[in-house]
């Protein structure tokens, strides 16, 4: 049973039947290919911040539109026996290839999924998973840290970019459309993608 099979218990039933599929995991490893409509990096002022992200495969300054992507979702056992997902996401603009890559795992005292975000992980957080209106996931970010090798320092809430995500399968069209949103809660949206892919054959 897959972590996030695991996290939503008996709401999984209530997901999308595609969405289902997507996240039970019974294949290891997902590819997918699409389109963002739109993304908006950081504000300029940020600049020097999200390049030093980019370079940990994390947030990136970059802004666009009709931006191709890829989704590479990996499943493996990790040494103590332990299911974690790999999450590549990589986006193709003109001149530069930018990623937002992620590591998650269950931790089942709490019923949350931990999400180590960067390449090496630069920021943890807890993410809340729901099923909302029309068997769409709904994933947001909880409490999040600062990690420094194996030193994890728990952000005060002006300096956390709290995300929230949510994925949705559009049957007439036979996409997946996918809206990320991370914001500050002082200086409101500081990164954001919106738009659609569907599973490589």
């Amino acid at each position: 049973m897959s972590i996030y099979k695991n996290v939503l218990a008996d709401d999984f039933s209530r997901l999308h039947p595609m969405l289902q599929k997507r996240y039970a995991f019974e294949e290891p490893v997902f590819r997918a290919s699409g389109t963002m409509d739109r993304i908006v990096g950081g504000p300029k002022w940020l600049a020097p911040l999200f390049l030093f992200g980019a370079r940990r495969k994390f947030v990136f300054p970059e802004s666009g539109t009709a931006i191709t992507f890829t989704i590479v979702n990996s499943s493996s056992i990790n040494s103590a026996g332990v299911e974690e997902i790999h999450w590549e996401r990589k986006f193709n603009f003109p001149n530069k290839t930018r990623y937002f890559n992620a590591l998650m795992s269950l931790d089942e005292r709490r019923m949350v999924v931990k999400d180590y975000l960067g390449e090496p992980p630069l920021v943890y957080s807890d993410l809340q998973f729901t099923v909302v209106d029309g068997g769409a996931l709904k994933i947001e970010s909880l409490d999040q840290r600062l990690v420094l090798g194996k030193l994890e320092i728990p952000l005060p809430t002006f300096l956390q970019g709290l995300a929230t995500v949510v994925e949705s399968y559009d049957e007439l069209r036979e996409v997946y459309r996918i809206q990320v949103d991370v914001k500050n809660p002082l200086l409101g949206t500081v990164f954001s993608y919106e738009g659609e892919f569907t599973a490589d054959a």
